[in-house]
Parts: C-alpha cells; structure tokens; sequence
C-alpha cells in the first residue's frame, strides 16, 4: 500500500491589495475583486510533503483544495512541482463558509482519500485565524503538530518536526497518522520543474473542459494523471447544512484597508557619532531604554 501525503491548499485573494471593492454586503469578501495567487504558507506545506515524499518510499502527494473551479490552477502548479495529483472539491453551497464550516468540508474531503500525513499552512492571508488546520485535526480525531518549521525525521510510523514557538524551538515525535501545520518560516517551496511542467500542463477539471468545449476527451483517457478529480457535497458524503453560510456562525461586519505611510525621516551618518546620535534621539523618545 502507498504511503498517502493529503497537502490543504488554498487559492486566496491578493491581501496585498485590498480596495473598497474587497467585501460584500453578506460580509464575504469579493474574491472576484481581487487577483488569486497560492497561499504561501500552503507553499511551505507542499515543500515539507514533498520532502517527506523524498524520504519514504512509494509515497504519494495528493492536494486538496476547496474553492471555485478555478482554484484547479493550484492542483497543476502543485503537480508541476512535484505532486502527484489532486481533487477540487467545489460546489455551490460552499460559499462563504467560514473557519467552522471549511473545517468540516475538509475534514470530510481528507476522509475520502484516507492519507497518513495531512499538511496545510498555518493560515491563509485572506482570514489570518490559524483555526482550520486544527479544527480538522479535532474533527478527524488525529494528533497535530502546529507551528512546524523543519522536518527532522520520518518513517511510515512516526514523523519528528521541529516547532517554532514565540521565545524558540521545540522538536516532537508524533505516530501517523496526523495533521501538521506548516509556518511561513518553514523551508520555501521548490521551484517548477520543467520536464513535470511539459507532463502536466494539460491537466483540466471536468468543468474546466466543458467551459473550453474540449469534446475529444482521448487524451485524459490515455493520460489518467491529466484528470483533477472534481467533488461536490455528495461526492464527499457530507452535510449541506453544515457548510457555506447556513453552517458559519462568524459574520464579519466590516474590512478597514489600513495604509501605512511615512510622516517624517531622518538620516544619521554611518559614524560612531552618528550611531550615538540615533540612541539618544531613541532613548529620549522612550522607543528604546
């Protein structure tokens, strides 16, 4: 049997560049506003799975990501990296699901594929909560590792990460299967591959084929590996009324887009004097001592 690694990815809206446009009056944000990029901490989770794939033999990478049909754009950037392959669980009723109800879509998603290692970034930038990881974790009844940064050791039965905490490091052994959350200051991501770029640069979802009106569908029955597995509420046996805005509870009322600008500069020479001018300008300004 395989060795199965689930990676949670997640396409999210560009935070770096929130307009007035950025929310909706049902108080979800405007994904269509805003251009869609890989969630980086989702990047440094790939790399770890992709690192554990490197060490065990006969494992497999598969990626999960719940969103809109273009969210598959992520499953072909995983795959020209070094996935194996991957499901879009997409479907209507999911729309604005917040932290509990995506837990739960998930937690369902990840049941289907019955993986030995779950990996997901600590959070997206489009929330900033670090609660999904977790709560699928508690939903699936499997340990967690949060905050890991380095992947120390791992073998079918047990995976050591090395956790970065707020005043160090902390490494732990967990048994598999389980769940860990991967931070920013993990490892980044290994680059495209060329030669996995040529191979899967072809892979569609079902509703991505029918939207490009391909109807010679020889190709994705010769090449299985071409077909992004596409999943809605049924496929994964899950309850619509725990999902979308009927299953979250967290209703956000307003998204300020705050900008930081510079009031006043000033330069100090690249001398010991001028090193001694800025401490005191600091000292007495009570930013420092």
């Amino acid at each position: 049997m395989n060795f199965k690694i689930v990676v949670l990815a997640k396409q999210v809206p560009d935070t770096r560049n929130v307009g007035k446009d950025a929310m909706k009056e049902d108080g979800t944000v405007n994904r269509a506003a805003l251009p869609a990029i890989f969630n980086p901490d989702d990047l440094n989770a790939l790399e770890m799975a992709l690192q554990v794939k490197d060490k065990i033999a006969n494992a497999e990478v598969h990626v999960i990501t719940m969103g809109p049909d273009r969210a598959s754009e992520i499953i072909r950037e995983s795959m020209f990296r070094g996935a194996d392959c991957g499901y879009l669980f997409t479907d209507r009723r999911v729309g604005g699901s917040d932290t509990l109800a995506t837990s739960y879509g998930l937690s369902k998603a990840v049941e289907k594929v019955q993986p030995n290692l779950v990996f997901c970034g600590l959070q997206a930038i489009d929330g900033d909560t670090a609660q999904v990881g977790p709560q699928i974790a508690e939903k699936l009844n499997l340990p967690q590792i949060t905050y890991a940064e380095e992947l120390v050791d791992v073998n079918p039965q047990q995976i050591t990460i090395k956790r970065r905490l707020e005043r160090g490091v902390e490494t732990v052994t967990c048994s598999t299967p389980a769940l860990i959350t991967v931070c920013g200051s993990a490892q980044p991501c290994r680059p495209k591959n060329a030669v996995r770029m040529l191979k899967f640069k072809h892979a569609r979802s079902k509703t991505e084929l029918e939207k490009a009106g391909v109807t010679d569908m020889s190709l994705y029955e010769q090449r299985p590996y071409l077909n992004i597995a596409e999943w809605n509420v049924e496929a994964i046996e899950a309850d619509s009324n725990r999902l979308g805005l009927a299953g979250s509870p967290t209703k956000v009322k307003k998204i300020d887009s705050v900008v930081l600008t510079q009031k006043e500069s000033k330069v100090f020479e690249n001398t010991d004097a001028g090193v001694e001018q800025l401490m005191v300008e600091l000292i007495d300004s009570r930013i420092v001592g």
